[in-house]
């Protein structure tokens, strides 16, 4: 769930309080959008007793959310850079928190499959942003690897602790508050970021529609691919032929990358 920024962009300098701060909440959104993938496993056999989803789409609850964040990472890398590494993150992690609130009240499985959709979106344009907030951060090569460090490690437990997180939660509250429980913290990240991390400098480049969307949905189309690959077999009517369309949108999208 990371996407390596192009070019680190140079922040003027901060307090070293308001860096050790800024990083912790830039860390604690990241496990967050880590975590969020696999929260929900522990939950999914509470989930369908409680909304009613058959067996069939009860899959969708944890494929929604990577069918989104797959197909749109691209895009929302492309996104930080056009518009500033704070502001997308902002607008990602507020579609995420929203998102979660949504999943958290959802009464019916369109709604949750809904809300989980949402929340790979957001997380598709928040995660990109976050490794050049953290790289931005720093002074010198010395905090940057530091940085580094610290954001390999956290991306590397995100996954268990979602996992042990959910499990936790869903057998001494609810399924529900594996949802919850990103609200107050997405809320405090959001509060908190504004003021604690300067904007990065936009690219000075257009933004190219026609390739964003041949990226987009040739990556959405391949982790089509792979889910369908996964829950029904590499000889489904559905897999093959999202794999072709796949091929075809990405290799027209790198075509144009040789034509620029």
């Amino acid at each position: 769930m990371t996407a390596s920024p192009s070019a680190p962009e140079v922040l003027p300098p901060l307090p070293i309080e308001n860096r050790v701060l800024a990083l912790v909440v830039i860390l604690a959104a990241q496990l967050m959008l880590q975590m969020d993938f696999l929260i929900v496993m522990v939950a999914l056999p509470q989930i369908q007793m409680d909304l009613g989803f058959s067996a069939a789409t009860l899959s969708w609850v944890p494929n929604a959310f990577a069918l989104a964040f797959g197909g749109l990472l691209l895009l929302g890398g492309r996104l930080g850079d056009a518009f500033g590494r704070v502001r997308a993150f902002q607008l990602g992690l507020a579609v995420f928190v929203l998102a979660s609130l949504l999943g958290g009240l959802a009464q019916s499985p369109l709604t949750l499959i809904v809300a989980r959709v949402l929340q790979g979106v957001g997380a598709a344009v928040a995660a990109p942003s976050v490794l050049a907030l953290v790289t931005n951060l720093a002074r010198n090569e010395q905090e940057r690897n530091r940085g580094m460090a610290l954001f390999i490690t956290v991306s590397s437990i995100g996954a268990s602790a979602g996992l042990i997180l959910g499990g936790a939660l869903t057998e001494y509250l609810s399924w529900r508050w594996s949802l919850l429980i990103n609200v107050p913290i997405g809320a405090l990240v959001l509060l908190m970021i504004g003021r604690l991390v300067v904007e990065t400098p936009r690219a000075p480049s257009t933004f190219d529609i026609s390739g964003a969307l041949t990226a987009t949905m040739g990556s959405i189309a391949l982790v089509f691919g792979f889910i369908s690959a996964a829950e029904h077999g590499w000889t489904d009517a559905a897999t093959l032929p999202s794999f072709v369309i796949a091929i075809a949108l990405l290799t027209t999208f790198f075509a144009s990358l040789r034509a620029v």
